[in-house]
């Protein structure tokens, strides 16, 4: 919305700063982590006044999670609040791309708040049936999928870039809308998979969309896109902005959901993040890429299939319990050991998924 002050800008004044993506990305952060900071702690009581005994706890699960009971959930309401205010102020508004990850965010975060409120107002782990939130996904990310596609241009559209191949495109034609149907929904879904520690999901979602933020800046810059041998796709600079409240909102989120957490980000913020994740993979034609920075969901993700998979055959299974972070719960790690060590793999993954940006 501020870039509009460029208008009044006669190029070397203070309102040509806001013609900047850099600099729109800095205030962006700012302007989350300063929402977070101060709405944060009011947020908080409001929940656990409204919700009462708070998110409700497996019985199936951790021992140890039992402290935890009564904490308030929907935390993911703060990391939304401050991503949207941030992205609106600091974000251009006629640019389709960030309308596009805009939406597919509230929409999932709309799922995941449904999905949180029957859980709390019925005080058990059931929700929203997960035929609904699936069917209610697939059909935001098929929408969503499609805009990208008719704002990509021509030579891009419907096609799929590969992170080590930089001259390779496969075209998937009418079977692309499919396929980022999967990444999208692959990827919240994932996200809330992760959701099971304190401060174990929104720091790799950090991680990723700090990482996606870069790429979306460098494929949507002609002379960086050209420099790297990475696809040009025009536009996607914007996302920056995004990805910088994103990173903002997460910290500010991160200082009351650090163990002890003080509330949980919920579905509320673990769904719309993730949704988030995948929109902006699917606009910046790299979808691939986001299996790679985001490589500790695929595990978590895959550690679910896996263990049903293997138990309806076997009657047995691989891991002690599932998602992963659990397994190692039963191990006897200790549970900021394993949130740190998932943190610091998440900052390797980005490491690399920066590393195929450079590969000829």
């Amino acid at each position: 919305m501020l870039y509009w002050l460029t208008e009044f800008s006669d190029g070397g004044d203070v309102f040509n700063l806001f013609r900047y993506i850099t600099f729109r990305a800095g205030c962006a952060f700012a302007t989350a982590l300063i929402f977070g900071f101060i709405f944060g702690r009011p947020l908080i009581d409001l929940l656990r006044r409204k919700q009462g005994k708070g998110q409700p706890i497996r019985d199936d699960g951790p021992q140890s999670h039992f402290i935890k009971a009564g904490t308030p959930t929907m935390g993911g309401l703060l990391i939304l609040s401050a991503l949207m205010v941030s992205t609106l102020m600091w974000a251009r508004l006629d640019n389709p791309y960030v309308w596009i990850v805009v939406l597919v965010t509230l929409a999932f975060g709309l799922i995941g708040f449904a999905d949180d409120y029957a859980k709390v107002t019925k005080q058990n782990t059931k929700g929203v049936s997960g035929r609904v939130r699936m069917i209610a996904g697939l059909a935001i990310a098929a929408m969503a999928t499609y805009a990208a596609s008719s704002f990509h241009p021509p030579a891009l559209t419907n096609q799929l870039a590969l992170p080590f191949f930089k001259n390779v495109l496969l075209d998937f034609g009418m079977f692309f809308i499919p396929f980022g149907m999967i990444v999208i929904v692959g990827a919240a879904n994932a996200v809330n998979l992760t959701d099971g520690l304190d401060g174990l999901a929104i720091m790799p979602v950090m991680i990723a969309g700090g990482t996606l933020g870069v790429i979306s800046y460098i494929v949507g810059n002609y002379n960086f896109a050209e420099y790297l041998g990475v696809h040009f796709v025009p536009g996607t600079g914007e996302l920056l902005v995004f990805a910088a409240a994103l990173f903002g909102g997460g910290l500010g989120f991160l200082w009351y959901n650090a163990p002890p957490a003080a509330v949980f980000m919920g579905d509320t913020g673990s769904l719309a993040l993730g949704g988030a994740l995948g929109a902006i993979a699917v606009c910046t034609k790299h979808e691939i890429v986001l299996a790679i920075v985001g490589g500790l969901f695929v595990v978590e993700a895959l550690s679910v299939i896996i263990q049903v998979l293997y138990f309806k055959r076997t009657g047995k299974r691989v891991f002690l319990m599932a998602p992963i972070h659990h397994h190692f719960e039963k191990k006897g790690w200790a549970e900021p050991q394993i949130v740190i060590r998932f943190w610091i793999i998440s900052l390797i993954l980005a490491m690399i998924g920066l590393a195929t940006l450079k590969v000829r």
